[in-house]
């Protein structure tokens, strides 16, 4: 499977009073590898909406490794790590350079308009399974 990166760069409104980048800022920032990855795969949030279909977060485990800053060009990879249902895991990391600054591992479940978890539907399985 391949890793998709997308590039951040850091802005003030990201920094704490430190100077670092905050910590809930990261979560900003892997949602927007995790959206971009869907967008390569041909997987649009609001197409899906039209569906009836959502993901959201399951579960999230992060793991801070070392911190950003200011005007730091930072690379969110995101790599399909399994499926099963109605969940999707994944990989993410964000690297400075050949650092890695946070690694999560997230787990996205299909959910319908409702709230309720639905099975992952066969085309989206196609297109994870593929890349």
């Amino acid at each position: 499977m391949s890793t998709h990166q997308h590039s951040v760069r850091i802005y003030y409104e990201d920094t704490d009073f430190s100077g670092n980048v905050y910590h809930a800022a990261y979560l900003k920032f892997f949602e927007r590898g995790r959206t971009e990855w869907l967008r390569d795969l041909g997987v649009i949030h609001s197409e899906l909406a039209k569906d009836g279909l959502a993901f959201a977060v399951r579960h999230m485990e992060i793991d801070f490794i070392k911190p950003a800053r200011i005007d730091n060009l930072l690379t969110v990879e995101t790599a399909f790590a399994s499926l099963s249902g109605a969940r999707v895991r994944l990989d993410q990391t964000i690297l400075r350079g050949e650092t890695i600054l946070a690694a999560a591992r997230v787990t996205v479940v299909t959910i319908t308009d409702t709230g309720r978890a639905t099975r992952l539907p066969e085309t989206l399985r196609g297109l994870f399974l593929a890349d």
